[in-house]
């Protein structure tokens, strides 16, 4: 039987299959945009011709398939999300304009004042009010609501966002205002604020419940026709969606909060990189054809951010923080007014792609530059099922080098190593600037593109070691295959720790806890599969941004004796990100989390256990590699014919079917059980 990820990125869609007894294997399709449906089910087309079936097999032999989405985020980048209706408290229309003063860079002092997320002119008040402690000061104005429906259908809105204050007290208000949406607009999809983000901070419940209704006529229409092509096809099973909080959805659940989906797709790296490696701190950076991503996992923890943005807005949810730049293997190349090299963001693309390509892409990109220096082998790109055109990447890359005055590998270079530092800066962004030296981390490097360009970051960074894995092209889709189905449940209950309210508390979590179960309960988990997870955020009294701190939980439920532990475990979390902590200070829990887990089988799907080399590792050929100063004849070593154990002296390329890695001086590379490229790096 089979487990299949499929995660859809700029230019591949990337397919990982599990196959008991066989391992793992990867397959990677161009991209449709547009269609991306399409690309899905190329991919395990490609997968079914591999284990000699036919599709309707493949897909009825398949106990799980997981798809990362990209479509939510390219609807929000691209500004192709639905058009809302908001309906607010009467008197308070520019929640969405006024927005939350946002945490900028020291040297951020030019930021333009951006348009609300929902405009005023698609904003409608409603009177009626609640006020902190949850009783009604003012009935809700029903006509009002029946105004704003007949509104909202002149204007033409596809979807509805409701956010009413203090709803996440006292939702009546908010609850009554969809049942008469339901009685006078049923088809017109509602997301309350109190139910998609149920936390004090007016700004980010509106826009959670504004961008989740605006994504929802996207998310369900791609869901439904992807959903429609596996059901033709042969596949009897729910396809499993993945979230940005590191698990997976039926896809009925992430249609009807469709915000879960945003950048879902490289928030599986990191869970890949948690199983690849036993390090306490461990960075993951995936370059593939259009971005570079880069997270974080410190003390054996995936780093989660509250803040998480797109642009100028906040989703207003937590989402394992991911950090993208425009960088990847399509970035194209271009010289500006000032006779400077830049690379990216701007890409080329699936279509029409590199030059290389040869789809009629005509501009300079990253992947035409490695093929110029020698660093990929045009006859052996996907494993040598797609043949690379060196002349029309020479020809792309010589314009640029006419412009810089530089010879054809000088300019092919200078894309190189400008591309690098690109990505450094994104590494540097979730390090440095958070207070951590990048160098006392493990890093994993994911992304088809990655291995070309990874030891030259490493060394440039002082990175001592690091890892390719034997499935780098496909890191995020591996993490689909780990992944646990997962669900979190909110809500609000503020206390201090100097009046701890642990009944309270415990009685809030017994509650989450049941709705959790709900969850499991329609996911289909049984109940030896179930595990929960317990998280709040917090802060010091009068602090204006809270932190979000996991804990256990005892078999007993939560007690009074256990204010210590919490409030420890805070101290710890404040200074981890703050670099200080106050032990004499207050500290205010705000917000509780129970996160509902469903155990898929996912730490047992590895890869096949080679054997291990007997002899030193042999290269199958040479290659002129030009590295900066001159041409170099570098050994190529075929790393499917490499066991366990073999050691690699760079420099050298080691050629996957789906990635090359080129290993610089300095640098020593030791295969794992499973073919996973350990590298040492003596500065």
């Amino acid at each position: 039987m089979f487990a299949s990820c499929v995660d859809i990125g700029g230019t591949f869609t990337d397919l990982v299959v599990y196959c008991a007894g066989r391992g793992i294997e990867i397959f990677k399709s161009p991209t449709t945009p547009g269609e991306f449906e399409v690309g899905f089910m190329n991919a395990l087309r490609l997968a079914a011709a591999h284990y000699d079936m036919g599709l309707p097999e493949f897909l009825a032999r398949n106990d799980l398939i997981v798809h990362g989405t990209t479509v939510s985020t390219n609807a929000l980048v691209e500004g192709k999300a639905a058009p809302v209706g908001l309906i607010c408290n009467a008197g308070h229309p520019d929640v969405l304009t006024i927005r939350e003063a946002p945490r900028k860079r020291a040297f951020t002092v030019h930021i333009d004042y951006p348009p609300p997320y929902v405009p005023r002119n698609r904003t409608y008040e409603v009177r009626g009010r609640i006020e902190a402690l949850g009783r009604e000061i003012e009935p809700l104005v029903e006509q009002d609501v029946m105004d704003a429906i007949a509104y909202f259908k002149r204007c033409d809105v596809k979807a509805i966002a409701v956010s009413l204050l203090w709803s996440i007290v006292n939702p009546a208000h908010e609850l009554r205002v969809r049942e008469i949406f339901a009685a006078e607009w049923p088809e017109i999809p509602v997301t309350l604020g109190h139910e998609i983000n149920p936390i004090p901070r007016e700004y980010r419940r509106t826009i959670s419940a504004a961008i989740n209704a605006s994504l929802y006529p996207v998310v369900a229409s791609y869901t439904t026709r992807l959903a429609d092509a596996l059901k033709s096809a042969g596949y009897a099973r729910d396809l499993l969606i993945a979230n940005c909080v590191g698990g997976m959805m039926p896809p009925d659940e992430i249609v009807r909060r469709p915000i879960y989906s945003v950048m879902s797709g490289p928030t599986l790296a990191p869970i890949a990189g948690l199983h690849l490696t036993d390090a306490a701190d461990v960075i993951i950076v995936d370059m593939g054809g259009t971005t570079f991503d880069v997270s974080a996992i410190r003390g054996r923890q995936i780093v989660v951010t509250p803040e998480s943005t797109f642009g100028m807005e906040m989703l207003g949810i937590p989402k394992i923080d991911v950090r993208s730049v425009g960088a990847g293997g399509g970035s194209i190349a271009s010289v500006d007014p000032g006779g400077l090299l830049k690379v990216g963001p701007r890409s080329a693309s699936a279509y029409p792609g590199p030059a290389c390509y040869g789809r009629g892409g005509a501009l300079p990109t990253v992947t035409d530059a490695n093929l110029v220096l020698g660093i990929i082998d045009p006859d052996y790109f996907l494993g040598g099922r797609m043949k690379l055109d060196k002349a029309k990447a020479e020809a792309v890359v010589g314009s640029i080098a006419a412009e810089l005055r530089l010879s054809l590998l000088d300019a092919a270079w200078a894309i190189y190593t400008t591309i690098n530092h690109s990505m450094i800066g994104a590494l540097e962004d979730v390090t440095i600037n958070e207070g951590i030296d990048p160098r006392e981390s493990f890093m994993v490097s994911g992304g088809g593109a990655t291995a070309c360009h990874i030891g030259d970051m490493a060394r440039i960074v002082g990175i001592r070691r690091f890892m390719v894995p034997k499935l780098a092209a496909g890191l995020s889709a591996y993490g689909g295959l780990l992944s646990d189905l997962r669900w979190e449940e909110t809500a609000t209950l503020h206390t201090t720790s100097r009046n701890f309210d642990a009944p309270g508390v415990e009685a809030l979590l017994a509650k989450l806890i049941l709705r959790g179960d709900a969850f499991l309960d329609r996911a289909g988990v049984a109940s030896e599969a179930r595990s929960f997870s317990f998280a709040f955020q917090g802060r010091y009294l009068y602090q204006s941004w809270d932190i979000e701190v996991t804990f256990e939980r005892g078999a007993k439920g939560l007690r009074a004796g256990d204010l210590e532990r919490l409030a420890g475990a805070f101290h710890t979390q404040h200074e981890r990100i703050y670099t200080i902590k106050d032990l004499g200070e207050v500290v205010e829990f705000t917000t509780w989390k129970v996160r509902a887990i469903g155990d898929t089988g996912g730490r047992g799907r590895r890869g096949r256990v080679l054997a291990e080399q007997s002899e030193p590792p042999t290269p199958g050929r040479h290659r002129s590699v030009y590295l900066g100063k001159s041409g170099a004849l570098l050994p190529v070593f075929d790393g499917s014919a490499l066991g366990s154990g073999a050691r690699i002296v760079g420099p050298a390329i080691v050629e996957e079917t789906t990635t090359t890695f080129l290993l610089l001086e300095g640098q020593t590379a030791t295969t794992d059980l499973y073919g996973n490229y350990l590298v040492d790096v003596v500065n």
